[in-house]
């Protein structure tokens, strides 16, 4: 599916209801370049499922969980520059099937990564439209 979106509400939007039909065990790798949308979509999302907006970027801490029933694991890996980071950092102890997985740039561990159920691409940046492609794997 491919969806283009002319402003940030329209995105959240989309997130939205996107999140509303994930359940827990379900891993949606997001990728697109800085400043895309990736966190804002994000946050849309736990903001749907949650009732809350507790949701802010990890790239520094590399992980937040946001409990709910299922709980949100919220990945980026911006920072990572090794696959064996991942392993170093204990990540993938979010992915025991748990919780629902969000992965921000999941290409940079994508070998190690288990298999999302959802791949998401945002292109676009700053004022311009966004294209969104979400496929199922």
């Amino acid at each position: 599916m491919e969806r283009t979106f002319y402003n940030e509400a329209q995105l959240c939007a989309f997130a939205a209801e996107f999140g509303r039909g994930l359940k827990a065990g379900d891993v949606v790798g997001l990728s697109g370049a800085l400043g895309s949308g990736k966190t804002t979509f994000v946050k849309a999302l736990v903001r749907a499922r949650l009732q809350s907006d507790p949701a802010t970027s990890p790239s520094f801490t590399f992980w937040h969980r946001y409990p709910g029933a299922p709980p949100i694991d919220h990945l980026d890996l911006y920072r990572v520059e090794e696959a064996a980071e991942f392993a170093e950092l204990g990540l993938e102890e979010a992915f025991d099937g748990n919780s629902i997985v969000l992965v921000e740039w999941c290409e940079r561990a994508a070998d190690i990564l288990p298999p999302c159920n959802y791949e998401i691409t945002i292109e676009g940046k700053g004022d311009e439209p966004r294209r969104v492609r979400v496929r199922p794997q």
